[in-house]
């Protein structure tokens, strides 16, 4: 992925200016900055969600919009909110996202819901879950789609000690197998291997 001085800007005032990223296999790329300095604009530009940028984005050497159905294709987003449907349970939710993009079987929403300490939770509803339960219901998406690119706003937040251990070893082996990883977080990752940082500071 390649981003080429990308700038945006909020009720005209600039958020960040003249941006520029590469990233490929393997790479992690930790986005800071203070609140307000546009780090989840960013990633909402990137998904589609927001037209209001200059520059340019490409996706394997496809340039933005001509790319973008291979781009959203190719990456998970998980959004700030854990995005979930209260009335659901976590099997239904993750059929349901999965009907979105990636269509996965019963056998392994089960084993991504082990994966992230949640077996013995598939049938209950999803407003009985605590807000770091429900949290891991949007990250049992991680084991349910084939993307080599994920993109995540605040991974961490309802998430105890233990919980970000799991999530880091997860990113480690993901970039270890050759995905990426984007995301935003006021956590200090500890990682394999530190990650890149790309500073958004407010205008």
């Amino acid at each position: 992925m390649v981003l080429d001085r990308l700038s945006s800007e909020r009720d005209d005032v600039p958020l960040f200016t003249e941006l520029s990223l590469t990233m490929g296999a393997g790479d992690v790329v930790q986005l800071a900055g203070p609140n307000g300095s546009g780090k989840t604009t960013l990633l909402r530009i990137l998904m589609g969600l927001s037209s209001q940028y200059q520059g340019n984005i490409s996706w394997r050497g496809t340039a933005m919009p001509k790319g973008r159905v291979e781009f959203l294709a190719d990456t998970l987003y998980l959004g700030h909110n854990a995005g979930v449907k209260a009335a659901l349970t976590p099997l239904e939710n993750l059929r349901w996202t999965g009907a979105l993009c990636s269509p996965v079987d019963d056998n392994a929403i089960f084993a991504a819901l082990e994966k992230v300490g949640l077996a013995g939770y598939e049938h209950q509803p999803c407003y009985a879950l605590s807000a770091g339960q429900q949290r891991r219901v949007s990250l049992a998406r991680l084991f349910c789609s084939p993307a080599s690119l994920w993109v995540l706003d605040e991974p961490f937040t309802a998430i105890d000690l233990a919980g970000v251990a799991e999530i880091e070893s997860w990113i480690d082996q993901h970039a270890e197998s050759g995905g990426m990883v984007l995301l935003t977080t006021h956590h200090s990752l500890s990682l394999s291997r530190p990650p890149r940082v790309l500073s958004l500071e407010a205008q």
